[in-house]
């Protein structure tokens, strides 16, 4: 079985952008920034986007 961060990396890489809420249904990811922040250590280029929806906030990642 893959861990979260290849998941989500395999994910990313198909050019898909992904949100904590999109990570926790499709990965079962409670804490995606810290799956973001790994990735970025291993030398993933990835873009964050701050997205608001009415008075909510969150980020979307994307491989750059």
């Amino acid at each position: 079985m893959k861990t979260q961060n290849q998941q989500i990396k395999a994910f990313l890489t198909k050019g898909k952008s992904l949100t904590p809420i999109d990570a926790l249904n499709k990965f079962g990811c409670f804490r995606l920034a810290a799956r973001i922040s790994d990735l970025r250590n291993d030398g993933l280029k990835i873009a964050t986007k701050n997205v608001t929806i009415g008075n909510k906030t969150f980020a979307s990642y994307k491989i750059c």
